[in-house]
C-alpha cells in the first residue's frame, strides 16, 4: 500500500535535519518491509512530490525534504 509506505518515509524526513537521499532514507527506516530498495524511496517519494507534500531537490543523487 502507498500511503502506509508514504508515512513510513515520511516519519524519517519529519525527524531529519536535512534533506535526505533515498539511500539515507532506506537506511534509516527500521523495518523495511516492502521497501527493499533507495528506488522504491524515490518511486513513493516521486509520486508526493506531485502531490505537493514533499519537495525533490535535483542533484546527484537527489534529495528529499518534506514540503513546510
Amino acid at each position: 500500500m502507498h500511503t502506509h509506505e508514504y508515512e513510513r518515509i515520511r516519519g524519517v524526513l519529519a525527524d531529519a535535519e536535512e534533506p535526505l537521499t533515498a539511500r539515507e532514507i532506506l537506511a534509516l527506516l527500521e523495518e523495511t518491509d516492502g521497501i527493499d530498495s533507495p528506488h522504491r524511496v524515490a518511486t513513493v517519494l516521486g509520486r508526493w512530490a506531485k502531490r505537493g507534500e514533499v519537495d525533490v531537490i535535483a542533484g546527484r543523487p537527489y534529495r528529499y525534504e518534506l514540503n513546510a
